[in-house]
Parts: structure tokens; C-alpha cells; sequence
């Protein structure tokens, strides 16, 4: 299989990756180094020999990884180092997010930072003990050359081995600790004034707001990442209480990356993190999963502001979406490279003089748009880059002539089509999916367009026929035609959520009982009842040393708080109490952590916000029930249950004590409280709007 972008030559070497279905494994499946994908025959290679194993984790769309494996895989003299002395193990980390997690872990806590490649060594127990990032092919910036370390670490594990067991153990001990900070909480329902109060969201709030980038938006200081569910929680701060201050720092901070060069002006789709404060020069892969939670969060800013702006984008990253990354197998693929050409972002910078030589006398219009430099505008030292241009803008003023400037940027694009474009990593991944789902269906709410509706309904067929097992487990990933791996909780709290959404813009009960159906499955396999929580992976995974829980939002949402706002809605739906309860249990036990650090747990600060004003039942009944969920589906509410029905049914507690008329009644409960049924539209939006507790 060729990845997109991608030429054939003759090999001289083949490795057991050949055999592998991942795009980045297949990308090292012709080095020198006698890899073995990670499984049974190199675990017990490595016990046989009494071998160290050498993990290097990536994923097929990093820059780095692809640096090192130019500088070291490839070099016949490293691997024959690296087949002397270790078993080799490579592990796309997007097939295995479980083991990156572990032996991440494993490196932040000896070396204080992360990131890939990730290169880790292990104990023929598959216990870590030393490891690292990037390690260049001589000794530079402060690392060790890669041929030192691996004789060093050799050595060592000749002369030391009992030291470094011994060091294996008490770093294996701080990873089991590390899913165990949450404290057991009372297993007895808690009440509503327990959950949550006004005085914790404004704590959050607060926090949030300190650590924001006041004059370039975003949180923290480069590298920056989207952070989408921070900008949420923002934004629905202010739809709850009119905070205006919330509001801006929101916009400010979706505007600064929309204009960046982080997004691609001209194709459309956001990279995955800025290099640099002002959102300039971005890291150029872009990953479905970042690009899923921007549409997400563009349609809650339309849906608040109604600013065009936002749908502009909106539509934008839409068409990237279905024109890159859409598979013909149905689903969405997982990445465009960083890369083309053997360098990172060749295929999106520009000249001066080249969009001057495409445009003619309608040039000057764009460059100025765009902020376009006769010397370049990347200040980075880079020898590609030096005279190039990243698009950005400075602003979008209302004035602007969008045909003019679609025309133009549609010349580009054309223009663009002919160079060789980094390649797909054409994984299709279950989780990152089950996001899109979430996203088209919010924009559809966003923007009334049914495009976005339909292709959610194709895409949930499509994550049904490629992941599901006749046992009625799940698979991860799906790639060369075959489906791999168990499913981890993130891919099974995203669809569930994306279910979810899909059943309120539809009516469709089969939604909702599939999302049940994954639920339940997500209760057998993944949860512990000692504290409320459930793990990563699921209790059938049984190649790893440890099942970690994942709380904090990474560059995805939290999937335990995924899974929480999951079960509140499952549980009002069906009157599941223990649902209910678990879910409430969930966000008390990591509500002073929540409050303090926001940023870090974004997802369940915006559940903790939402839970505070209450859970939105709606059910309409009567006659015209389809017109009028259509039109409700459109009315924006942040924390919605939504069904509807002709008469009166006793199966759903939602329809089971309206009455029986000929009209069409709309029922808004929130908080065990309801509001009078009416047939206005007008009425029921203002009920929305009306806050009981504030």
C-alpha cells in the first residue's frame, strides 16, 4: 500500500512491518532494522535472549519522527547496532494509544517533558526505565548522538541490570499511582447542591481567564495548541451570564488561530499547534481529531454570536474535511503529513514573486490580504523557508470583497493541487470519528444546512459496519481493509456522544439505543466501581502492564468526562438513576482539581458549568412533532435532551405523561422542575434562556 504522496523504489531491506495494515509502521517496514511490530513474538524474543527491548513509538504524520528515521533507521550502521544489541519494537501510536500513554508517562517522569518520537527502553518485562524524544545522529544541542545511547544503555544493562530493575520497578509503581489521584468519593447519591456551585464555576472561570493570552489569544505560552474546550467553556459562560470579558477572550482566541497561519488559508483545515505565540508557523500535520473539535466549536460560536465570520470558517474547514481526509470506505482518514518532499511545510509556503507570476494584476489584492513579504515572512531559521510566506491574516474586515478574494485564493488552490502533497495517513480511526460525528451534528444545529446532517448519518452507518463485532465489542482502527485492535474508551465515549447528538437532530431512537448498547459494553469492560472511573483500556487488553485511567483533556477531550456527560443524558433519557448518580459521583470527585486547573480539564469544567444550570429536557408531542423538532434541533442549547412523538409513549419517560391532542405541544423540564407546555417556538426559546437558579 502506498500512502498518498508517496513514490515506489526498489528495496534493499524488508522488516516485519511489511506485513503490517498501519501507514507508519509501512512507512519503516524497508529500513535496515530488524523491527518487529509490537506482540507475543518480540516480547518473548526479548525474555529469550535476555534482551532489552527498544520501543520507538510514532505516528505517520510527525516531522520527527521521519527526521530520525532519515538520520538513524536508515543508516545501515545504526541498525546493525540496534539488531546486535536489542529486539526492535515499533508502535504507531494512533493503532496504540494505550502503550504510548504508559511509556509517555514513563519519559515525562524521567526526563520532565514528552513528545515524539518517543524512544523507550524496556526491561524484558516490558518494565521502562531510560528514554527519550528526539536523539540526533551526533552529539548536538545538549543530546546524545543515538549510537551512544544505545551502547551505553547496552552496557549498562550488562554491568547494572539489578540497579536498573530495581529503577524499573519504582517507575512502574509512580505509573500505576498516577491513575489513582482521585480520591474514593461517597458512594451515596449526592445531592444536587453537592455537585456544583456558582462560586466553583467562577473559580474556574478565573483560572481560566489567568491563564489566557490576553493580546494573542489562546492559554499559555508557545507552543500553543487549539484548546477548543477551554474557548467552550468561554463561550458558554457567556450564554449562561452575559459575561462579556468570557465572550471576548473566546473570540479573541478562535480568531487569532482562524487568521493564523496555523490555518490553512488556502485549503482550509487547522494544523495541530503553533510554534510560535502568534499563531504563525505551525507544525503543518493536521489531524483529524484537532480538526473535528475546531468545526465543533465554530458552530457553538455561530450559534452564540451569529457572526458570519464563523460560518464562513465553518464551511471552510467542512469542505477541507470531505475533500482530504474522506474515505472512500466511509469514515474519515486520520492525517496529512507534516512534510512533502523530505521537508515540513514545503508544500504550503509561498513566494512573493510566485503569486504575483499566478495572479497577475490581481495579486496585489491578496497580498496585502494575506500579509505577504518580498523576503519572507517565517522568522525562523530554516533553509527552505528562508524568502517563503505562511498566509495569514491580520484581520477580516467586513469590507472584504469575498469573490474577489475566493477567486483568487481558488487560483491557489489549483496552483497548489500540482506540487507533491504530503501523504495521508489513511487510518481510520474509530474515537477521532466518533468526534466528526459530534461536529457535523452541532453544525448542522449551528447553520440549518442538511448537508452536514446527512453526512452525519452516513458517518454513523460507517462507524457502526467498520468497528463493530459480531460479539458486540468494538475495533479501534480499520486500515488496508482490515479492522484492528480493541477499541479503547475514548473511541467508545466519542460515538456514544456523537449518538447521542445524532438522535436529537433526527428522532431516531436507534441512535439512542446503540448508544446504550455501547454503554452498557463500556460498564462490562472498562469500569471500577471502587472509585467511579473507568480505565483507559478495556479489561480483555492483556499485552500491557498496567491499566491507566485518563482524566485530563489532552489535545482531545477528557473520554472519562466524555463518558460522564454520557451517562447524564443516558440516565434522564431512560431514568437510569444509577447512571444518573455515577455520572454526578464522577464530576465530585474531580471538582477541586477541575477548579484549579481548567485548562488542564476543560471538558469537565464545561460539563461542571452546564450540570450547574441544568440538564434541558424538551419533548414535543402531537401532529406536527417533525417540523417542530426540526425547528427546535435549530434553537441553541448548550445541555439538551431532545425527543419527540406523535401521541403520548409510555416506553420513554420523556413522552409518557404529555396528552393526547390534535396540536403540538413542546415540553421544556429542567432540574426536576417544568415549565408550562406551549406550542410557540417563541416561548420555549425564551424558557431555554431562563436560568431558575440565577
Amino acid at each position: 500500500m502506498l500512502l498518498s504522496g508517496m513514490t515506489t523504489s526498489p528495496s534493499k531491506f524488508t522488516n516485519r512491518l511489511s506485513s503490517e495494515t498501519s501507514p507508519y509502521l509501512l512507512q519503516h517496514a524497508h529500513n535496515p532494522v530488524d523491527w518487529y511490530p509490537w506482540g507475543e513474538e518480540a516480547l518473548q524474543k526479548a525474555k529469550a535472549e535476555n534482551k532489552v527491548l527498544l520501543v520507538s513509538i510514532g505516528y505517520a504524520a510527525c516531522h520527527w519522527c521521519h527526521v530520525m528515521e532519515r538520520e538513524s533507521f536508515e543508516d545501515e550502521a545504526t541498525a546493525q547496532l540496534m539488531n546486535e544489541l536489542y529486539v526492535n519494537v515499533k508502535i504507531d501510536r494512533e493503532e496504540r494509544p494505550d502503550l504510548d500513554h504508559i511509556y509517555m508517562e514513563a519519559v515525562q517522569a524521567m526526563t520532565g517533558s514528552g513528545g515524539w518520537p518517543l524512544n523507550i527502553f524496556l526491561t524484558p518485562e516490558q518494565k521502562p526505565f531510560y528514554g527519550g524524544t528526539y536523539f540526533p545522529p551526533v552529539p548536538a544541542h545538549g543530546r546524545s548522538s543515538w549510537k551512544d545511547v544505545l551502547i551505553s544503555i547496552a552496557d549498562a544493562w550488562q554491568r547494572k541490570r539489578s540497579e536498573i530493575e530495581a529503577q524499573a520497578e519504582k517507575l512502574l509503581e509512580h505509573i500505576q499511582n498516577s491513575s489513582s489521584f482521585v480520591g474514593k468519593i461517597n458512594l451515596l447519591p449526592v445531592n444536587k447542591e453537592g455537585l456544583v456551585s456558582k462560586e466553583d464555576i467562577d473559580t474556574m472561570r478565573e483560572n481560566l481567564l489567568s491563564a489566557a493570552d490576553k493580546q494573542e489569544g489562546g492559554f499559555g505560552r508557545a507552543p500553543k495548541f487549539l484548546q477548543t474546550q477551554s474557548i467552550k467553556f468561554l463561550l458558554h459562560h457567556f450564554y449562561y451570564f452575559k459575561d462579556e470579558a468570557a465572550l471576548s477572550q473566546a473570540e479573541l482566541s478562535l480568531q487569532k488561530m482562524l487568521f493564523g497561519g496555523i490555518y490553512d488559508q488556502i485549503g482550509g483545515g487547522i494544523s495541530r499547534y503553533s510554534t510560535d505565540a502568534h499563531w504563525l508557523v505551525p507544525h503543518f500535520e493536521k489531524m483529524l481529531y484537532d480538526n473535528a473539535l475546531l468545526l465543533d466549536v465554530l458552530a457553538h460560536a455561530y450559534s452564540i454570536t451569529k457572526k458570519p465570520l464563523y460560518k464562513f470558517y465553518l464551511e471552510h474547514a467542512y469542505k477541507f474535511l470531505i475533500k482530504e481526509l474522506k474515505a472512500e470506505t466511509g469514515g474519515f482518514h486520520a492525517a496529512l503529513d507534516a512534510d512533502s518532499e523530505g521537508i515540513e511545510g514545503k508544500f504550503y509556503l509561498w513566494e512573493k514573486s510566485e503569486i504575483e507570476n499566478i495572479l497577475g494584476d490581481e495579486a496585489t489584492y491578496l497580498i496585502k490580504h494575506f500579509n505577504i513579504q518580498p523576503d519572507g515572512n517565517v522568522p525562523v531559521e530554516h533553509p527552505y523557508w528562508k524568502g517563503k510566506n505562511v498566509l495569514h491574516r491580520s484581520n477580516f474586515p467586513e469590507s472584504t470583497d469575498l469573490g474577489k478574494l475566493n477567486k483568487s485564493i481558488q487560483e491557489l488552490y489549483i496552483h497548489r493541487a500540482k506540487r507533491i502533497a504530503p501523504a495521508t495517513d489513511n487510518k481510520i480511526i474509530m474515537g477521532w470519528n466518533g468526534l466528526l460525528l459530534t461536529a457535523l451534528c452541532t453544525s448542522y444545529s449551528a447553520t440549518g444546512d442538511e448537508e452536514y446532517k446527512q453526512e452525519a448519518i452516513k458517518l454513523a452507518a460507517s462507524i457502526k459496519k467498520l468497528f463493530s463485532k459480531k460479539d458486540g465489542s468494538f475495533h479501534h482502527s480499520f486500515a488496508k481493509g482490515t479492522a484492528k485492535h480493541n477499541a479503547y474508551l475514548d473511541d467508545l465515549a466519542y460515538y456514544t456522544h456523537g449518538l447521542l447528538q445524532l438522535q436529537e437532530i433526527t428522532n431516531d431512537v436507534n441512535y439512542l439505543e446503540q448508544a446504550r448498547h455501547v454503554t452498557e459494553y463500556i460498564f462490562k469492560y472498562f469500569f471500577d466501581a471502587s472509585d467511579n472511573y473507568c480505565f483507559y483500556s478495556s479489561s480483555e487488553q492483556t499485552d500491557i502492564i498496567v491499566r491507566k485511567k485518563e482524566f485530563y483533556d489532552s489535545a482531545m477531550t477528557a473520554a472519562n468526562a466524555v463518558l460522564a456527560e454520557n451517562l447524564y443524558k443516558l440516565g434522564a433519557y431512560y431514568q437510569e438513576e444509577c447512571w444518573t448518580s455515577t455520572s454526578e459521583k464522577m464530576m465530585v470527585g474531580l471538582n477541586e482539581i477541575v477548579k484549579k486547573h481548567p485548562t488542564s480539564f476543560a471538558t469537565w469544567a464545561v460539563l461542571s458549568q452546564n450540570l450547574l444550570i441544568g440538564l434541558n429536557e424538551t419533548a414535543v408531542v402531537g401532529d406536527d412533532h417533525l417540523n417542530q423538532l426540526v425547528n427546535i434541533s435549530k434553537i441553541y442549547s448548550p445541555f439538551r435532551i431532545l425527543m419527540g412523538a406523535a401521541t403520548p409513549d409510555e416506553e420513554w419517560p420523556l413522552l409518557m405523561h404529555a396528552k393526547s391532542s390534535s396540536n403540538t405541544y413542546i415540553y421544556l423540564c429542567r432540574n426536576k422542575l417544568c415549565f408550562s407546555p406551549t406550542q410557540k417556538l417563541e416561548d420555549h426559546q425564551g424558557a431555554l434562556l431562563a436560568s431558575s437558579l440565577f
